[in-house]
């Protein structure tokens, strides 16, 4: 678990150093896990990446136990909210009406992008 975890934080870390070293406007953590997908995609091909934390699917095991606890991940969050309760009384109508329409706007790009996936699918398929 040692060894998926530090090759997980190691990733994010180049991601961190390649993004502000480059000045590119993306988070870090996002290319750090491309990094590491690209990682996990590769290992099967190339001999030298079989070895380590790569092996045996430590870092499988390792994404595994961190999602089984996520929910401890919400807790600076849910204290922060706490901590500014009186600008979520104040603001809670514009709040309210704000986390619903974005939760609309989100379901129905989500519903578009599935169409738009499932006809292109759909037309790749039914062509010789």
């Amino acid at each position: 678990m040692i060894a998926g975890l530090s090759l997980i934080l190691f990733c994010q870390l180049v991601g961190e150093v390649v993004v502000r070293g480059l000045g590119l406007p993306m988070p870090g953590p996002v290319l750090g896990m491309a990094l590491l997908l690209l990682l996990l995609l590769t290992r099967d091909h190339f001999i030298a990446l079989s070895h380590g934390p790569l092996r045996n699917d430590a870092v499988e095991r390792t994404g595994r136990g961190l999602l089984a606890h996520l929910s401890l991940m919400f807790i600076p969050a849910g204290v922060g909210v706490v901590k500014k309760l009186d600008l979520i009384i104040e603001h809670g109508a514009a709040i309210l009406v704000t986390l619903s329409a974005s939760v609309v706007v989100t379901l129905l790009a989500t519903v578009a992008t599935f169409l738009a996936i499932s006809r292109l699918v759909a037309k790749r398929q039914t062509e010789p």
